[in-house]
């Protein structure tokens, strides 16, 4: 995998990918970041808790969310990346779904596009992101209220990553900048989620690195009984699972214990003959 032209060894090393929600609604930190010296000083502090590369998140995509306009996603995401880009040597990925957003943060400094809809919501997307070699993280998601579950959730996940895949590859993205998520939290029951974090090692069939992104996430919640500032061992416990099964990416909120949590299952399973 290659980011901002690092080459990520996904075969023998695992990475982490700190989140920062410059946001004032996201479900688990939002607000808590939302000024740029807060911001950069949380960049910092995952930086040194082991984060090898920071996502960026203007509009909250928590079950419920209100959509935002383009620019005023623009707006908060552009003086953050540029910030960061300009302080800290460090790869950095935009998540949003729209191109317009894409190109403004790629021009800001962006390595990378983390698409919840994995290309499938704006079509300019996948045309933003090979005209400006950068890389891309393809989620799964669904609109159910137009396209239900059919059949099992594995086999249709891994039949929406197709499609995305396709896309990206159509459009001249080079495989090489491809990583993909099973997005878990976005279109699945608490059943559905938890089938696919036991059955993540099916994804390694479509032949790209997986990203893992389950922080704090409502999954953890309803299994636990837990608020969202109570779920990091429950985040931790599928961050050893979701390794054990093959992902090489963990997006998080709290980079230091998933960091540690990560190197000891490495420890571990670098052992196995």
């Amino acid at each position: 995998m290659i980011i901002n032209d690092k080459e990520f060894d996904t075969e023998n090393r695992a990475y982490i990918m700190g989140i920062l929600n410059f946001t004032p609604d996201s479900f688990s930190d939002g607000g808590k970041y939302n000024n740029i010296q807060l911001a950069l000083k949380h960049v910092q502090e995952m930086i040194e808790g082991g984060a090898d590369f920071i996502d960026v998140g203007g509009e909250s995509t928590r079950p419920g969310y209100v959509m935002i306009s383009e620019q005023e996603e623009i707006e908060r995401i552009v003086p953050v990346i540029e910030q960061i880009k300009k302080n800290f040597d460090i790869p950095v990925s935009a998540d949003t779904y729209k191109s317009q957003v894409a190109k403004s943060a790629i021009m800001a400094g962006a390595d990378m596009i983390n698409d919840i809809w994995g290309l499938r919501y704006d079509e300019k997307m996948a045309e933003v992101i090979a005209k400006n070699k950068v890389s891309c993280c393809l989620m799964h998601n669904r609109n159910l209220s137009e396209n239900p579950y059919q059949k099992d959730i594995m086999s249709e996940l891994m039949m929406d990553l197709k499609k995305s895949i396709d896309i990206a590859l159509s459009a001249g993205i080079s495989k090489e900048r491809i990583m993909i998520d099973p997005g878990i939290g976005f279109a699945k029951s608490l059943e559905e989620n938890l089938k696919v974090m036991n059955h993540l090692e099916m994804l390694k069939e479509l032949g790209f690195p997986i990203l893992l992104g389950t922080s704090r996430k409502s999954m953890i919640g309803l299994s636990l009984n837990l608020p969202s500032d109570e779920r990091l061992e429950g985040t931790i416990a599928t961050t050893v699972i979701g390794m054990m099964k093959g992902c090489s990416f963990f997006r998080v909120h709290d980079v230091k214990e998933n960091k540690r949590a990560v190197l000891m299952t490495r420890a571990i399973i670098s052992q196995v003959l």
